[in-house]
């Protein structure tokens, strides 16, 4: 369960800097609300003003007299009409700007968070907070300082004319409010809980279902759909727990108002009727007495209908913060630089690496290798050896722990992250397609590529010919994550995707691993070619594809253990020997 840490002083100081740029709009904003509250304010003077004067002598009481406290009220309403459209509507507007600054500072910050804060976070649980979250945030951020000006304007006005109308009544109503404060506290904490709950549900829900959908042949395929469903059950009855909690913090915090609320009310009517019989206050002055206590209750009771939805946007506020909060681990380090045209050489000086929740395990210790510009690597082991960790400390998905590796002999940690990535041209076993067409994800690999550019690349992957068999050729729409296309075709158009980045280094992550026996040599084919002049490092389990490799690494957890090419280990009949026949004795079976 999601706890609440963040104190309300600290969220406030974190959103604040938020209305800097909307300085104009909020002060507009805030001056209508205080031009709403004219109407209220005078209204009760007006009614005091006629039937005190009714009281007294009614044939003093001219038309004109009348007309012209009319026109004034008349006046101030039309006004507060304006002044009430310019609220609904750039009120409603400076919210979503807001709501939409925030949403691209939190957008933002997720693309520079590392692969381990994504190995331990749901996208679901981001997904609600991206958009369900910051909504409420929107709702909040105009409707707060609008609400509390409004209730303390009229709470003030309210406090001072009836003071001047008899101090002592005043006096006794005001005496409540501090009582109400206190009787309401505990509801509101346990309502932020609530809703922060809530909240976090939401996304376990949402990353249920995702989990779900995206697995829908996996789950079709084993007949688990009551499965699913139950699963999906259990999630959503916990959903209504966290929402029933909610309500039942509602309903306490409602009721200690409205108790206190009817409490100030007959006490108001029962005092002020025998400060009027004793003469101490006029007829005018009670009636106005009742219409201010009405006007400062229902200010009142905005403020508590408002509790609601500022629990919300400070719920909302929490959980960006918790995501803004997230350490940014993998960065440009100061004085970094582009790394400028690159040949191809990468150096491992006494490399070590473990994972940050993991520091009693190395997965790689002491690595001292060197790799020549245009040289083919493969690298093969058993599994967990750590192949693709060592591939993945190239580009900077994680950071050695120890020691360093060099592209021409410049420290990667000094390099621009963004030309780091851009040399660099990564194939892997498991193809991302975004969803759109076939040209945009090819054109993702160099955006603003011409359709020159896009076929020769697609051509050079050997995935033109399909392409041109698709129903709409290049503007074929693929589906979410290339569903409407076949293991090899998609691996194809990753490839083609590469190719038009046209990198000088080149990571091959058991790229044909998943294919059958005739989309991998279509694919090898492909993968030849583009590692052609390339520094290439291949991580392969089917043996047979890297045996024309310029050298083989043997990576165990004890580190390298052999290298050399396919002729030379085989006659060493080592490890790779060993992991050879078993391969290929397999292969024979199959």
């Amino acid at each position: 369960m999601s706890q609440s840490k963040m104190p309300l002083r600290h969220l406030m100081k974190r959103f604040l800097p938020y209305y800097g740029k909307y300085k104009k709009e909020i002060a507009l904003d805030l001056l209508c609300a205080l031009l709403t509250t004219g109407c209220e304010i005078v209204f009760p003077q007006i009614v005091k003003l006629i039937t005190n004067q009714a009281v007294a002598d009614y044939t003093q009481i001219t038309t004109s007299w009348v007309l012209n406290l009319g026109g004034l009220y008349l006046l101030l309403r039309v006004i507060d009409t304006a002044a009430n459209h310019f609220m609904q509507y750039w009120g409603h507007v400076t919210g979503a700007k807001l709501e939409t600054d925030m949403r691209s500072d939190l957008f933002n910050h997720l693309q520079q968070l590392s692969f381990s804060y994504y190995n331990e976070t749901k996208v679901g649980q981001i997904m609600a907070r991206i958009t369900s979250d910051l909504f409420e945030v929107t709702e909040f951020s105009h409707h707060c300082p609008e609400e509390f000006l409004i209730a303390g304007v009229k709470i003030t006005a309210s406090f001072i004319i009836l003071c001047r109308t008899n101090i002592w009544l005043t006096l006794m109503i005001f005496l409540f409010l501090p009582f109400m404060l206190i009787g309401t506290r505990y509801f509101r904490r346990k309502m932020r809980q609530a809703f922060k709950d809530a909240r976090h549900q939401v996304g376990e829900i949402n990353a249920q279902v995702e989990d779900s959908l995206l697995g829908i042949r996996v789950v079709k395929s084993f007949a688990n759909e009551d499965l699913e469903i139950e699963k999906f059950r259990e999630g959503n009855e916990k959903f209504y727990g966290f929402k029933r909690n909610q309500y039942r913090y509602m309903a306490g915090f409602n009721t200690v108002t409205r108790l206190f609320e009817g409490t100030m009310y007959i006490m108001v009517v029962v005092a002020g009727a025998l400060f009027l019989k004793d003469g101490k206050i006029t007829v005018g002055d009670y009636i106005a007495f009742l219409l201010y206590i009405s006007t400062l209750l229902t200010s009142i009771r905005r403020i508590v209908d408002f509790s609601e939805q500022f629990e919300r946007g400070m719920t909302g506020i929490e959980r960006f913060c918790e995501i803004m909060d997230a350490p940014v681990e993998i960065k440009d380090n100061p004085g970094a630089k582009p790394i400028g045209e690159v040949k191809g050489d990468v150096c491992f000086e006494k490399v070590g690496f473990h994972y940050a929740d993991d520091k009693d395990h190395e997965v790689l210790a002491d690595l001292d290798m060197t790799v020549h510009a245009g040289q083919n690597v493969a690298l093969v082991g058993p599994s967990g050896a750590g192949k693709t960790t060592l591939c993945n400390l190239i580009p900077r998905f994680y950071d050695v722990t120890s020691g360093r590796i060099t592209i021409d002999g410049k420290d990667i940690q000094g390099i621009t992250l963004s030309s780091l990535r851009n040399s660099i041209g990564m194939v892997q076993q498991e193809v991302y397609l975004f969803s759109g067409t076939v040209r945009d994800n090819i054109s993702y690999g160099k955006p603003g590529a011409t359709e020159e550019e896009i076929i020769l690349a697609a051509r050079r992957a050997g995935a033109h010919e399909f392409i041109c068999r698709l129903p709409n050729g290049y503007d074929t729409y693929i589906g979410e994550r290339g569903v409407k296309l076949s293991g090899g075709q998609k691996q194809r158009l990753s490839i083609a995707r590469v190719f038009l980045k046209n990198p000088p280094i080149l990571i091959l992550d058991e790229a044909t691993s998943a294919l059958d026996n005739e989309s991998e040599l279509l694919v090898q084919k492909s993968l030849e070619e583009l590692a052609k002049g390339r520094t290439t490092f291949t991580i392969a389990h089917r043996l047979t594809t890297i045996r024309n490799a310029d050298v083989i690494w043997v990576l165990t957890e004890k580190g390298i253990e052999e290298t050399g090419t396919h002729e030379e280990l085989m006659k060493k009949g080592g490890l790779y020997h060993s992991l050879y026949s078993m391969y290929s004795g397999k292969e024979i079976r199959e």
